[in-house]
């Protein structure tokens, strides 16, 4: 995996501050939450990838370049 560069860290870490209701896309990750999952999230990690708080209890991220999740307004 490509570790992605700081500028990009903190363009994600802008985009899904703690706090963002998401919802899951893809995950690649046989305990991922189903597809529509709806979680907040709880900060972006130094490789980019969002920490959500899964609604049905899980903690997986949604790792950057892999996985996919979408604000909810």
């Amino acid at each position: 995996m490509k570790f992605p560069n700081r500028e990009t860290v903190e363009r994600v870490r802008r985009e899904y501050p703690a706090g963002t209701r998401v919802e899951l896309v893809r995950m690649d990750d046989v305990q991922a939450p189903p597809v529509g999952t709806k979680g907040t999230v709880t900060g972006v990690d130094d490789t980019a990838s969002v920490m959500v708080a899964w609604d049905n209890g899980s903690h997986l991220h949604v790792i950057y370049g892999e996985d996919a999740c979408r604000k909810l307004q």
